[in-house]
């Protein structure tokens, strides 16, 4: 468990927070490329890190995130007409550019420059695998664009959704490498979901109920293994990755692709959960897709106009009680992501983690923990945290079996790292 001193530095994210700094410092997913489809497009608000901003594209295509509100009057800019390279706000018409540089306020003359003076907060905002990436820490420490892999694939190789999360990022990040609960939570799924089924490694985590885990630090976060039980006394291996802070790839199944996730703050009570598939060598296929936009997999249905998961806590999340009776679904909750959801969801807006019990499955997620900590610690002398070197980001998840005499560390050693042009290693 956690002191109540802890929790805290690891929940917050706002401005001026040392977790808020950690998010800061890396590249972060705020939109997906299709909220802004074409020049003059709509603006749409975002909450990011608990700062209110606003997204949106000038005449010239270029991407705009901007505070959202006018600087004269604080009204909000989501109001405002998208006309000739900038965004007029219709209270009194102040314009400001794609950088938040105000170009005109109409009372004043121009000859006064008094528009030169003001400028919104505004971060960049690029385009990668489909995706819009922001960087909101200091410009002199910007780093390089991120190269995680399924952001560099051809696009007929990746699938990006994302889905709104009623409870803090860390709640959820640590759902992210917990692999002890699939033999459970997701039973009623390897063998159904059209993006899980026909694995051998499903009989392998439904044949042993009880993992070891063996975590082992990584340049970028851990390594996280859980051991299971195969065939003459050799071991079914599945290895996520974490990257700090909220990276984390799950281990693949037979040929289907791999998936993973981001979980970046909106505040301290909800996160946006990013969740990406992607394959190597060929192209998604149909049904692949299919069943990605249908909510199959790590994805969810929306509400119509929404990111938000159509099954939530207002509707207690579908709960069907005859199907969880039956075993067709473990928790009566359908859907990989929001068994996933609903119950980290019940713990509240921020668990208080001083009233865990931990057990030896949970060695990943005290060791996340401590690694987050420990960073935070070297930041306060100057140390850049793990994750934002591209090195950290060129990883792999991976699902082997091996002999008992050998570790994942060194005999999925390759397996582990971006392999150009090899599939991931898979069961």
């Amino acid at each position: 468990m956690l002191r109540k001193e802890q929790n805290d530095l690891l929940t917050q994210t706002g401005p001026g927070t040392p977790m808020g700094q950690m998010f800061r410092l890396g590249w972060q997913p705020a939109l997906l490329a299709e909220e802004l489809p074409e020049p003059e497009c709509p603006p749409v608000r975002i909450k990011l890190l608990s700062e209110r901003l606003l997204a949106w594209r000038d005449t010239q295509g270029r991407y705009a995130l901007t505070d959202e509100f006018c600087a004269h009057r604080g009204v909000s800019l989501w109001f405002g007409r998208n006309e000739h390279n900038g965004l007029r706000c219709p209270y009194h018409g102040w314009k400001y550019d794609h950088t938040g540089q105000c170009i005109e306020v109409p009372s004043e003359p121009s000859e006064s420059g008094y528009c030169q003076k003001v400028k919104l907060k505004s971060y960049p905002l690029v385009e990668r695998g489909g995706v819009l990436w922001t960087y909101m820490g200091p410009p002199e420490q910007q780093p390089p664009l991120p190269e995680w892999e399924f952001a560099m694939v051809p696009a007929d190789r990746s699938f990006m959704s994302k889905r709104l999360q009623e409870s803090n990022w860390l709640q959820a990040m640590e759902g992210g490498i917990d692999s002890s609960h699939v033999s459970f939570l997701h039973s009623g799924e390897l063998n159904s979901d059209p993006l899980f089924k026909g694995s051998k490694g499903n009989q392998y985590n439904m044949g042993d109920m009880k993992p070891v885990f063996e975590v082992v630090e990584s340049p970028g976060g851990l390594f996280i293994g859980a051991r299971r039980n195969a065939e003459n006394g050799s071991y079914y291996w599945r290895v996520t990755q974490w990257v700090m802070p909220a990276f984390t790839m799950i281990p693949p199944r037979a040929d289907h692709p791999v998936h993973g996730h981001f979980w970046v703050p909106i505040d301290d009570e909800t996160c946006w959960a990013w969740s990406f598939d992607y394959k190597v060598t060929r192209p998604l296929k149909e049904y692949e897709l299919e069943a990605m936009r249908a909510g199959k997999g790590i994805h969810v249905p929306y509400v119509p106009g929404t990111y938000r998961p159509l099954q939530n806590k207002d509707n207690d999340y579908l709960m069907d009680r005859a199907a969880q009776k039956r075993g067709d679904t473990f928790s009566g909750v359908y859907g990989i992501a929001m068994q996933d959801a609903s119950l980290q969801e019940s713990m509240g807006p921020i668990v208080d983690r001083t009233k865990e019990n931990l057990v030896s499955t949970d060695n990943g997620i005290i060791m996340a923990r401590h690694r987050l900590l420990r960073a935070l610690k070297a930041m306060e002398k100057g140390t850049m945290p793990p994750g934002i070197d591209l090195a950290h980001q060129r990883v792999r998840s991976a699902a082997v079996v091996l002999p008992p005499d050998q570790h994942f560390k060194e005999a999925a050693k390759e397996a582990l790292l971006v392999q150009t042009g090899k599939e991931h290693v898979t069961v």
